[in-house]
This record gives C-alpha cells, structure tokens and sequence, in this order.
C-alpha cells in the first residue's frame, strides 16, 4: 500500500515537532548551547561517548591494544549523554564541531591532539602503536577500503534503516523497503567476503573488523533496532554469523562493548570507565 503523498514546499523550515523522539536534540544548527569544559583525567587517552556502535568500536580498539601489551593505551571514557545534550556544550564541540559521539584528546604526545569520527580515531590509534592493521602495502589498502566500507554504509544501516523501522514516529513503508533492501545488501557484501576469508582484510584481524562488528554484529545479535534480526532474517548470513560469533568471543571485545553503557543495570555495564580495575565491579559471569 502506498504511503500518503507529500508534497514538499518551495522553502524547507524546521519544526521541532517533525523530530520525533530526536527533536530534542537534533537541529538544522552546529556550534555550542551551552558552556561547560569536559573533564579530563590522567590517562594518555581521554574519551567522551556513549556506548552505541559507533562508540563501541573506539574502545573495543583500545581495550584490543591492552589486551596485546600497549600499555600507552590506557584511557579515561566518559559518558556523553546524547539524549541530556552533552555533545553541544562548549568542551565537546571544541573536540568535535560535529556534535556526535565519540570524540577523543590523544594527550601523548608534546602537543594534544583531538580526534572525531570513529574511523579517524580508530586508524589514528591503529598507526600510533602499529597495530590491528596490516603492515605491508597491500594488507593496510584492503583493510582500509573496508574500514572506509563500514564508515560509508553506517548511515544507511543507522539514520536510514534504523531510524525508519524503530525510532521514527510513522512507519512510512517506502522509506522501511528502501533502507531494509540496502541493510541487506550490505550484509550480502560482508557474507560473501566472509565467505572467502577468515577476517575482512584476509586473514588479519585488523580495524575493519573492529568497525563492523560494531555495527553489523549488533543487528545480527538481536541487540539493535527491535526485532531487525527477524525482520530482515539476519541467519540467513552465515559466513557473517562465523565471524561475529569468533570476533564477540574475544575477551577485550567483550570488555569494549560494555563500556559507557548507560542502560543496563548495575552491574551489567559500566557507565564510565577510568581504570582496568573498574572491570572488577561487573557482576560474576558478565564478561564469560
């Protein structure tokens, strides 16, 4: 059945009532709305997020580089809470002019550096410890064309597919089929490249894994946008399942994912996190 024709104006103006449950927070406008610094701890690494995918992938990375030995990865998370605002206060837009999560200061060095975009972050840090990307010439360009891959079709999977089938205040079905089809054919790509290798960028564990799983393995888990593991009859990618299932049983996976997790009960995630030990806090099991 088609959906009710609408017929744009000849000028576009905002309304803060065709937001949905966004409206709050999303506006045609950039810049800060309020004034307020981000705290900063001691720790090379300081990162502001919220444990959605995209946040995911940043400290799923950084918990890989300790778990490998890279002791100048430690990092203080703190929780930007998307839905209060805290990406428009005067600190966070000084790191991200964007206003999106996750944004990062890398305090190493002689002179901090900020970093936005999770796939800015997660190739800044891969090349800082040479690590979880493919030194030779030939390994590093695949595993950077799936990286710029995953970082292309997010928003498709995300503000497209997501927004249309869970969050958007009418189910309009165009807008559900248009999103759905590509969300699939997304997933067709990585199952058939699964298909032929054990990782992405062959038989490397490397960045662009790290980037999609985020992404790819919430959807297939049934941890994303409602019943979308049904609905688009996620088993179906079985190649895809063999490597979300091997890359979510890694235990600094499993650490990563549940970092600056604000839903979830206590215990179960960890709203902030500033040391190794904060780990100790999650209930017995949470990390088997």
């Amino acid at each position: 059945m088609a959906d009710a024709e609408y017929t744009p104006p000849a000028v576009w103006t905002w309304d803060n009532a065709n937001g949905g449950p966004f409206a709050s927070i999303n506006r045609p406008t950039a810049g800060a709305q309020t004034t307020r610094e981000l705290p900063v701890g001691q720790h090379p690494f300081q990162l502001y997020s919220l444990g959605t995918p995209n946040g995911q992938k940043v400290t799923i990375l950084l918990e890989e580089l300790l778990e490998a030995g890279h002791s100048g990865a430690e990092y203080d998370a703190w929780l930007i809470q998307i839905g209060q605002g805290d990406q428009f206060t005067s600190g966070f837009v000084a790191l991200n002019p964007n206003s999106k999560i996750p944004a990062m200061l890398d305090q190493s060095g002689p002179e901090p550096l900020r970093l936005f975009e999770s796939g800015a972050m997660l190739l800044h840090l891969a090349d800082k410890f040479q690590a979880f990307i493919p030194q030779d010439q030939k390994g590093r360009t695949e595993a950077l064309c799936w990286l710029m891959w995953q970082m292309a079709s997010a928003p498709f999977i995300g503000g497209g597919y997501g927004h249309f089938y869970h969050y958007a205040p009418v189910k309009i079905e165009y807008a559900i089929n248009r999103y759905a089809m590509e969300t699939k054919r997304l997933f067709d790509v990585a199952n058939n490249r699964l298909k032929e290798t054990r990782y992405l960028a062959g038989d490397e564990y490397s960045i662009a894994d790290i980037a999609s799983y985020a992404w790819l393995g919430a959807l297939w888990n049934g941890d994303a946008y409602g019943s979308t593991r049904e609905f688009l009859q996620l088993q179906e990618y079985e190649a895809v399942g063999r490597w979300v299932t091997e890359i979510g049983a890694r235990p600094a996976v499993k650490r990563g994912r549940l970092v600056n997790r604000p839903f979830g009960a206590e215990g179960t995630v960890l709203r902030e996190r500033h040391s190794a030990a904060d780990f100790a806090t999650l209930n017995p099991g949470v990390l088997d």
